[in-house]
């Protein structure tokens, strides 16, 4: 993808480390940009000998901002993110023009409760939902699940957390049930265990104090490929269906890994 009418060249306007390895960064954002939330974009870095390298990129921020923000893990020997975590504010990146990915909520039926079921940076896209206005206006409940490793890596906890001071989500922020999971180190608080051992005991529901619903649950997933994967398929196995194209259902995943 070499022609510039494909992409638009954005500046970096902040870095934000979370850990060694977990960072944030946002972009300056085209005019032009769209995205519905869940979202994912296509970012480029030019290597040293000129050639750009493409990655998709689930959007964190909200389709109302004036940046785009992206939430990224460091891979050792990376193409793409060697060099994107050497970045730094004023540096440039390529954002091509179109969005993609149907990991929305358009893609259901009416529900009641919203599930978010994510580990590590695939907390993106559910930053970019939670800051849409009719997400919280289309539920009852919106459940949340942010599974990592290790404490320090509860990345945006605050942010989540902000919700109920918030001037524009104070009064539904009751809607919110959040559920941290770490699974490495014992964290007051927290669950332990892996997000699909958890969903097939029972505990993450006896947990968040909600069932998972075949009228009422609408389940979205984002994160490494084998929970996605595995809870996809213990989900299917209790009677929930995948949303494609045309046929809305109970379940969305993201599919760019």
């Amino acid at each position: 993808m070499s022609s510039p009418d494909k992409y638009t060249i954005e500046t970096l306007t902040h870095v934000k480390p979370w850990t060694e390895s977990l960072f944030s960064f946002r972009t300056t954002r085209d005019r032009g940009y769209r995205f519905v939330p869940g979202q994912f974009a296509r970012l480029g870095v030019r290597a040293p000998e000129g050639d750009v390298v493409w990655r998709a990129y689930s959007i964190a921020s909200s389709p109302y901002d004036e940046h785009l923000e992206f939430f990224s893990v460091v891979v050792p020997g990376g193409a793409f993110t060697s060099r994107l975590s050497k970045l730094r504010e004023g540096d440039e990146i390529l954002v091509e023009r179109k969005s993609y990915g149907f990991l929305t909520t358009d893609r259901f039926e009416a529900g009641r409760d919203l599930w978010m079921l994510a580990t590590g940076t695939g907390l993106a896209p559910f930053l970019s939902i939670l800051h849409d206005l009719a997400t919280w206006e289309s539920y009852d409940n919106l459940v949340l699940v942010q599974s990592v490793r290790t404490q320090p890596e509860l990345a945006y906890e605050d942010l989540i957390r902000g919700f109920e001071s918030s001037e524009y989500y104070a009064e539904l922020a009751h809607k919110l049930r959040y559920a941290r999971i770490v699974t490495r180190e014992p964290v007051p608080g927290t669950l332990r265990d892996r997000v699909t051992k958890l969903l097939a005991n029972g505990v993450l529901e006896e947990n968040i104090g909600l069932r998972l619903d075949h009228e009422r649950s609408r389940i979205m997933l984002c994160g490494n490929p084998e929970m996605v994967e595995d809870s996809r398929k213990l989900l299917i196995e209790r009677g929930f269906r995948l949303s494609r194209r045309g046929e809305p259902g109970h379940l969305a995943v993201e599919n760019y890994w």
